[in-house]
């Protein structure tokens, strides 16, 4: 299932005065919710194994003029002699962070916790797409550097994981 046709699927669904509607197809499991009173605030929750996905899907192409305010972003980043042995994992998308799954589970990781390449680190939701934020390195978590529930800018700087 493509962007376009989850779109589709978004509107058609509002127009419809549905409240909820659930789609599971393969690797895709889709749940739209309609707001009370007629409102139409959208979610769709997508759970995909990354691997099974194009690159194109999971990040989305970012506006030119989102990118601008990016190096007011990296200005966050800790400049302490210390965390120079740190890698920092920075978001590849614009939206908004989420260190749950939802809002009654743990957090996907904690400080001073040991991650592997692949696992889950946070979810970022862009155009009501959840995307799940895999790590590209192992390490130990040693600091999260945005709040949950917070917007995030492209490249702006996540966690700070140390390699050793």
């Amino acid at each position: 299932m493509n962007l376009k046709e989850i779109q589709n699927l978004i509107k058609f669904v509002a127009k419809s005065g549905a409240s909820e509607v659930k789609l599971e197809m393969d690797d895709v499991k889709i749940t739209i919710k309609t707001g009370e009173g007629g409102t139409t605030k959208e979610t769709i929750v997508q759970q995909i194994p990354m691997g099974s996905l194009p690159q194109q899907q999971v990040a989305p192409a970012q506006p030119v003029a989102q990118e601008a305010s990016a190096p007011a972003a990296s200005q966050e980043t800790p400049s302490n002699p210390e965390s120079d042995n740190y890698i920092t994992v920075k978001s590849p998308i614009i939206g908004t962070f989420y260190r749950k799954p939802s809002p009654d589970k743990p957090a996907f990781v904690e400080v001073g916790d040991a991650i592997k390449e692949g696992d889950v680190l946070c979810t970022i939701e862009a155009m009501k797409l959840f995307n799940e934020i895999e790590s590209e390195v192992s390490g130990k978590i040693v600091k999260v550097l945005v709040d949950d529930a917070t917007p995030v800018e492209f490249d702006q700087p996540l966690f700070l994981v140390d390699p050793s």
